[in-house]
């Protein structure tokens, strides 16, 4: 039996507006929360406006978007089918002979089509304003000046305070710690006058210093001395470095199989950045099983008679899709369990437990 135009239109409009309600209310009260937040953390810097932080606030909002979607199509499928409930018209298209999975098909498939929306459009706009805030975020609120980037030229680190910045480069990475091949440091004053060149076959981070071996000085009028070892003083820590990568969220997902592949040639671990992209996958799946999930826990506690019970349970899945979520990320970013795996397991585990919830409730 094919469903109707006009019915599969009513269903799916009636799926999103509660779902546009949902984000829209989530995304406020988010909105809200990281503006407190952020003026607390600029509570103890007076050069930070008010203005910065409403900027800060707004750049991080479309990236919370996307981390929300599977909560607000959760919440949202929940408030539509109880609605639907409530005015017997659900009763009435069940009676029509229309099983449950004719009346998700709509809410399914829009739920699919705003996953890949959100991966192939959302997520390159949020990565960029995610990129700015993180600009913002070290200047402003965490006064870093080191910045780290890894391009198919190699590995590209500057550093520096007010008297002097350092340009890094090196062809590659040890996998442990910061030891460098093949380096080039340009040296400057202030903010842009070179004021040299060093030039060395390997370069140790050290607490406090480069430690450069057998290389080259060049100053700026062109004089060149050669040394063994050379100490370039510097604040920079191995946790700094590796923190100043660009963080996943910050990359769109048609540029992270590239980054990955820069990561690694340059020596260093991808799989936080793969873990990622796994999970970037996993968004069009993760959004439409969220429909057949709150339709198994609304129609069940309906069918008892409890309607406050779809609100505790669509509340209580939703957290306990986060715990889940968190805790294969977690396992995964240590690599205790692989990689697709970590990604690919809530949505995996949600579609089992809604299958089998609908299915006990179309045979029982």
């Amino acid at each position: 039996m094919f469903l109707p135009v006009t019915l599969l239109a009513y269903l799916g409009r009636h799926f999103l507006l509660s779902l546009a309600a949902v984000l829209g209310a989530l995304l406020a009260l988010l909105l809200i929360a990281d503006s407190i937040e952020l003026l607390r953390r600029a509570a103890k810097r007076e050069a930070v406006e008010l203005a910065q932080i409403a900027a800060m606030a707004l750049l991080k909002l479309p990236s919370s978007a996307h981390k929300l979607l599977p909560f607000a199509c959760l919440f949202g499928a929940l408030a539509s089918f109880s609605r639907l409930t409530r005015s017997s018209e659900l009763v009435a298209t069940r009676a029509a002979g229309v099983s449950v999975w004719q009346f998700l098909l709509p809410a399914t498939l829009l739920a699919f089509l705003l996953g890949l929306l959100a991966v192939a459009v959302l997520n390159p706009l949020s990565a960029v304003l995610a990129l700015r805030f993180e600009i913002l975020e070290a200047k402003f609120l965490e006064g870093r000046v080191s910045l780290l980037t890894v391009s198919p030229t190699g590995l590209w680190l500057r550093q520096g305070d007010r008297q002097g910045q350092q340009v890094v480069h090196a062809l590659r990475v040890s996998a442990e710690g910061m030891r460098l091949s093949e380096v080039t440091i340009y040296l400057y004053q202030g903010g842009d006058r070179f004021v040299g060149r060093l030039d060395a076959r390997q370069a140790q981070l050290l607490p406090g210093a480069w430690l450069l071996q057998d290389g080259l000085k060049t100053a700026a009028n062109g004089a060149v001395e050669r040394f063994q070892d050379y100490r370039l003083p510097t604040s920079l820590t191995v946790a700094q470095a590796q923190e100043s990568f660009a963080s996943p969220s910050t990359l769109s997902f048609w540029t992270l199989p590239r980054f990955i592949d820069g990561l690694r040639q340059a020596g260093f671990s991808a799989l936080l950045h793969r873990l990622h992209w796994h999970s970037l996958l996993a968004t069009p799946l993760l959004l439409a099983v969220m429909v057949p999930l709150a339709a198994a826990f609304s129609l069940r506690f309906h069918r008892r008679g409890g309607a406050g019970l779809v609100i505790g349970a669509g509340v209580l899945s939703g957290f306990l899709l986060y715990f889940l979520g968190d805790l294969v990320r977690a396992l995964g970013q240590s690599g205790s369990v692989p990689i697709v795996l970590a990604a690919w397991a809530p949505g995996a585990i949600s579609l089992l437990a809604a299958l089998a919830l609908l299915f006990h409730l179309e045979d029982g």
